[in-house]
């Protein structure tokens, strides 16, 4: 099978040749520019050959057409430090703008995509991040800022989110037409320490509902839970064909989840003890009982989270051979 047709399967249940397996992580200082963003994610997927290409740039890439700024510093995930936000009154989620995606940033993420889809080709599909509205929110006034604002001024706040989501619409239309098979949709405030229920339905579903109806043509639809004590039944009932959580280090279990979830569950793999401190044998020991767990139908394997640019070559290939038959 093609990594296509393989996904494909899995997501009607069928059986397959082999479990899908994918794995991505961020590409710090190359991520600057659309040739190395490319490059550098042509050369993990020929070097592994996943299911999947997950497109990872810094989470900056949706906000620094409004002027937030960041830089390197050397996190072990590969992620930027913001250094310049630009939400500092209430009154200044009003006066944002809605980004077209022409503007330099944005334009420049999706160059990137132009040369990834032709590079990798038909058959295996290029899944572009796309950060929720409340997650852009909070990359341009910072988490505390964001939520003292949201429960002191939810109007204005309101107001910036109608933008940021609209925004959003306008990046996955461009990007769709770069040939991509679908979003990589990352949720960061749908977590119980963070916000209530009723909190998240009303800052934070509200808005997602509205963007994924942007990208209901596309076939592969993933979407991310990040963090601890998640709203999973909420989130489960989105219109994505597959989701992926911190699965070994917060509740629901894999099984759990794919049992709440009709389509297909992502993850097994512990990104951090296992995927960058232990060894092979742990890796193939932890994607056998994964694979064991859910059946080996309506899975991928993979991590929870973004790999850590730490993880030692030999534990990725451990994790990819994982899945061959013997």
């Amino acid at each position: 099978m093609t990594h296509r047709e393989r996904l494909e399967k899995c997501l009607s249940g069928d059986s397959l040749d082999r479990v899908p397996v994918a794995l991505w992580r961020h590409s710090p200082v190359d991520d600057q520019t659309p040739d190395g963003l490319a490059a550098s994610t042509l050369h993990f997927q020929r070097s592994y050959d996943f299911d999947l290409v997950k497109v990872t740039p810094a989470s900056s890439f949706s906000v620094k057409d409004w002027g937030v700024k960041d830089e390197w510093r050397g996190a072990t995930e590969g992620t930027r430090d913001y250094t310049r936000m630009v939400i500092n009154f209430p009154e200044d989620w009003e006066r944002l703008p809605v980004i077209d995606p022409g503007k330099i940033h944005l334009a420049a993420m999706l160059a990137c995509l132009n040369l990834l889809v032709k590079e990798v080709g038909p058959d295996t599909p290029v899944l572009q991040t796309v950060f929720n509205p409340l997650s852009v929110a909070k990359h341009l006034a910072g988490n505390a800022k964001l939520l003292v604002h949201m429960r002191q001024y939810p109007d204005a706040v309101h107001a910036g989110l109608k933008t940021i989501t609209e925004s959003i619409r306008l990046f996955i239309e461009a990007a769709a037409k770069k040939g991509i098979a679908g979003i990589f949709y990352a949720v960061q405030h749908a977590q119980f320490g963070l916000l209530s229920e009723s909190e998240y339905q009303i800052f934070g579903q509200e808005y997602d509902l509205q963007v994924l109806e942007q990208a209901k043509d596309l076939w592969l639809n993933l979407l991310h839970m990040h963090g601890s004590d998640i709203m999973f039944d909420l989130l489960a009932s989105y219109p994505v064909q597959m989701i992926n959580w911190h699965d070994r280090e917060t509740s629901p279990s894999l099984a759990e989840g794919q049992s709440r979830f009709p389509g297909v569950v992502c993850g097994g793999l512990e990104r951090v003890q296992t995927m960058v401190l232990g060894t092979p044998e742990t890796v193939t020991l932890q994607a056998s009982q994964a694979i064991e767990s859910s059946g080996g139908r309506r899975f991928m394997l993979g991590t929870g989270c973004v790999l850590p640019i730490t993880a030692p070559h030999g534990n990725i290939v451990a994790a990819r051979q994982s899945v061959e038959q013997p």
